[in-house]
C-alpha cells in the first residue's frame, strides 16, 4: 500500500513514521510531500533511518512534486499548515487586542486559518482525486479538522477528519484504570476540538463515573477546566472547552506572554538541527513537545480499519451527521466515536445530549458554517458574520474590528483579501 503525506516535511512527520514503522505493515511505500524542498530532504532521510532502523520492508520516499507524489496512492493523509508557524504566532496575537482569546484552531485566529487554508486544501484534494487510485481515502488532520472535513466531502471526496484528542483521552483513561487501550471504548461526541467525553466502556461497563471519583483532580488539571464543571456535567471536556468555559482567563493569562506557535518554532528549529545527525534513527525526546501525541497511533489504526485489517475498530473521527445528532442537520460534520471498515466509519450509538452542550454545540455549528462559507467565497462581510456568530466573540464592536484585523494578516495568503 502506497500512502501519501502531504506536508510531510513537518517536523512533527517522525511521529508518524515511527507509527507506520511499528505498527503499519500494510504500508510498502510512505511517500512524504512538502514545497520547502530543504526541509523535506532532512525529514526525509531520518524517516527513511527510522524505518529501516525497525526493519520495516517499505520504503520512505520524498518529493517536492504533489501530482508524482500522490500518483497511484491509495490513500493521502493531508496535514498542512498554509502560512507555517509565522501565520499560527499572528493567529494567536490579533484577538487578544480585541479582547478575544487568540488561538489557532478556535475563536478569530481559528477562522483565520480556516480562510488561507480551505482553498488550498480542495487544491490539494482535487490532484490527488485525479492521480491517485480510484476511490483512494482522503484523511484530514489539517486543522481547523471539522470544517476542512466539511469541504471535502461537500466537494464530493472519499475524506474523514482525524483529531488525536480522543485518543489521547483514551491513553490517559486506560493508564488510570489500568488496563489495554484498545479495550477503553469512548462516547465522544460533538465538534472538532468542542467535544466531551461521556463515557468510557471497558467490557461493556462504563467506567467514567468511577474515573470521575476517584482522579477527578487529576483530569481538572490535565484539561485546564475546573473540577466543578466536569463534576456538574458528568463528562470530561476537551482542552478546548477551556476556552469557552474560561474566556477571559485565557485572554488574562496571554497577554504579553509568549505564544504557543513561538514556543512550537523554537522547538522545529532545534528538532531540525537533531534531525540532521545521520546517527539518529529514533525519533528525540523533544519531539514529545512539539503536540499531537498520538497522533500515529491514531492514523496508522484508521487506515488499518479502512482498509480492512483490523476487524472494525472503533475510532474517533469527523464525519457526516446523517441524523446522530438530531438537533443538527444530515450534512453537518461531527466528532464521534464511530466504527470503521472497508465501507467507512459508521457512528455508534449517541444518547440525547444534555441541553447545555447541545446548544454549544449548535451554536458553534452555526459558526462553523458560516466560517465556511467565508472561505470559500470571499469577502468582508462573510468574515464579520462568521465572527458575529461564533460564541466566543458574538458583538458587534471586537467583530467588526477583528474582520479588518484578519483580512489584513491573511492578505499574503487570500487573493480575495488583497
Amino acid at each position: 500500500m502506497k500512502i501519501a503525506v502531504i506536508g510531510g516535511g513537518s517536523t512533527y512527520t517522525p511521529e508518524l513514521v515511527d507509527g507506520f514503522a511499528r505498527l503499519g505493515t500494510m504500508v510498502s511505500e510512505l511517500v512524504l510531500i512538502d514545497p520547502a524542498a530543504e526541509r523535506l530532504d532532512v525529514v526525509g532521510a531520518f524517516a527513511a533511518r527510522i524505518l529501516a532502523n525497525h526493519g520495516h520492508p517499505g520504503k520512505v520516499t520524498w518529493t517536492s512534486d504533489l501530482d508524482a507524489g500522490v500518483t497511484d496512492a491509495d490513500a493521502a493523509l493531508i496535514q498542512l499548515r498554509v502560512g507555517g508557524q509565522r501565520a499560527r504566532i499572528t493567529d494567536e496575537t490579533f484577538p487578544l487586542d480585541c479582547g478575544c482569546v487568540g488561538q489557532e484552531t478556535t475563536g478569530a485566529g481559528g477562522l483565520a486559518k480556516a480562510l488561507r487554508t480551505v482553498p488550498v486544501v480542495l487544491d490539494v484534494a482535487e490532484r490527488v482525486r485525479a492521480r491517485a487510485k480510484p476511490g483512494a481515502w482522503i484523511v484530514d488532520f489539517t486543522n481547523p479538522v471539522g470544517i476542512v472535513t466539511r469541504a471535502l466531502l461537500d466537494a464530493g471526496h472519499k475524506a474523514v477528519g482525524l483529531c488525536n484528542v480522543a485518543i489521547g483521552f483514551q491513553r490517559r483513561f486506560a493508564k488510570y484504570l489500568d488496563a489495554d487501550p484498545a479495550s477503553v471504548v469512548l462516547d465522544h461526541v460533538g465538534l472538532n476540538h468542542l467535544t466531551w467525553e461521556r463515557a468510557a466502556h471497558v467490557d461493556g461497563v462504563d467506567r467514567l463515573p468511577a474515573l470521575l471519583e476517584e482522579h477527578l483532580s487529576e483530569i481538572s488539571g490535565e484539561v485546564d477546566i475546573p473540577a466543578s464543571i466536569i463534576s456538574m456535567l458528568g463528562a470530561v471536556p476537551s482542552y478546548y472547552l477551556s476556552y469557552f468555559y474560561g474566556h477571559d482567563r485565557h485572554v488574562r493569562d496571554a497577554l504579553g506572554a509568549p505564544t504557543r506557535g513561538r514556543r512550537v518554532a523554537e522547538i522545529e528549529a532545534t528538532l531540525l538541527d537533531l534531525y540532521r545527525d545521520v546517527t539518529l534513527v529514533e525519533k528525540p525526546a523533544l519531539l514529545a513537545e512539539r503536540g499531537g501525541a498520538y497522533y500515529s497511533e491514531a492514523a496508522v489504526g484508521l487506515l488499518a480499519s479502512l482498509f480492512g485489517l483490523d476487524d472494525r475498530a472503533v475510532h474517533s473521527v469527523n464525519v457526516r451527521n446523517d441524523g446522530v445528532l438530531p438537533f443538527l442537520p444530515a450534512d453537518a460534520v461531527i466528532e464521534v466515536s464511530a466504527r470503521a471498515g472497508l465501507d467507512g466509519p459508521a457512528p455508534l450509538p449517541v444518547t440525547a445530549l444534555p441541553p447545555d452542550l447541545a446548544g454549544l454545540i449548535t451554536h458553534t455549528w452555526g459558526y462553523e458554517e458560516l466560517a465556511l462559507d467565508a472561505a470559500l467565497r470571499g469577502g468582508r462581510d462573510r468574515v464579520y458574520r462568521a465572527l458575529l456568530a461564533h460564541p466566543l466573540i458574538g458583538q458587534h464592536e471586537p467583530a467588526d474590528a477583528l474582520a479588518d484585523r484578519l483580512i489584513a494578516a491573511g492578505r499574503a495568503h487570500l487573493a480575495w483579501a488583497r
